[in-house]
């Protein structure tokens, strides 16, 4: 089995990072720095995703950058001369795997609105560098604005094996979720049947089979009166299924208005990250674990 290593590409590529030394908005800020290119210019650069602040992609023209930040801009050029994959790192990789570490702002698939700027479009394009018929496939999801660890089959057999067996198979799924409030319980667990609305919103049933069963475990990291950092374990695996049950705790993901949140966005980002995956591997059954660093603005807020 060939296997590969990598460190994270964004570091290898040209880069100009900046240190915030006043509020200001984004796109003020950017022209200030990039006087040399034109407003649509740095305006497409935003689009394009290739703008990062602290531990996520910002596309916000309006975003309110604070003292302390740091904006990190990935040159265009840069990008394509060292197939640079934006917004993710490879965390691994062999004939029939790839686990990535994506950032807060990439899509995992594609939409009606965006149809390259994606995880699965990345690596398809990053595989079929080395043999045009290779392919990538999608074996599980993470919202555009978490982070974290996240796993790809390399053939549909693989994908197959991995989604009809997902429970057997993984053998850790941990995420760390920053809330609003002060968590009083060290630990504990929420239990509800989760249903769709006719909006697409995912919300609890108390009635018993009233919906999908979803069983969600937390342990509270730490805390302080505005926020509390939560390791949280799924025992299922149902759509929004962290975001839902916090919002029934009381204490919603910060940044989540979705679900129950009406504080501003302290962190400029969706409060949740896949932190640890851990599997047998499809192919050998060899035992893997892999892990993505908490983001260092959860760990600061809740402090």
């Amino acid at each position: 089995m060939v296997k590969k290593k990598y460190t994270n590409y964004r570091k290898e590529a040209k880069s100009l990072k900046y240190e915030v030394d006043e509020p200001v908005e984004l796109l003020t800020f950017l022209l200030k720095v990039m006087s040399n290119r034109s407003r649509n210019s740095v305006k497409s650069i935003l689009a394009r995703g290739q703008v990062t602040i602290d531990d996520h992609i910002e596309t916000k023209y309006n975003y309110r950058l604070r003292p302390g930040q740091t904006v990190n801009i990935l040159k265009n050029k840069a990008a394509i001369k060292e197939n640079v994959l934006i917004g993710m790192s490879i965390l691994y990789e062999d004939e029939d795997i790839i686990v990535i570490n994506k950032e807060a702002g990439l899509l995992s698939i594609a939409t009606e609105k965006e149809k390259k700027q994606t995880a699965l479009h990345q690596l398809m394009e990053y595989v079929r560098r080395e043999n045009p018929e290779n392919r990538v496939f999608v074996v599980h999801r993470l919202d555009k604005d978490t982070s974290g660890v996240m796993m790809f089959a390399k053939s549909e057999q693989v994908k197959r094996k991995l989604q009809d067996n997902w429970k057997e198979i993984v053998k850790e799924r941990t995420y760390v979720a920053l809330v609003e409030g002060q968590v009083m319980k060290e630990k504990g667990y929420i239990s509800s049947w989760l249903r769709e609305s006719k909006t697409r919103l995912m919300y609890s049933s108390q009635t018993p089979n009233d919906g999908m069963h979803a069983i969600t475990h937390y342990t509270r990291i730490q805390s302080n009166e505005e926020f509390s950092l939560l390791e949280v374990q799924l025992e299922t695996g149902r759509k929004n299924q962290i975001r839902v049950h916090m919002q029934d705790m009381g204490h919603p993901v910060v940044g989540d208005k979705k679900y129950g949140s009406k504080r501003r966005n302290a962190i400029g980002r969706l409060g949740l990250h896949a932190k640890v995956l851990s599997f047998n591997h499809p192919a050998t059954n060899k035992f893997m674990r892999f892990e993505a660093d908490v983001p260092s603005s959860f760990l600061a807020k809740s402090r």
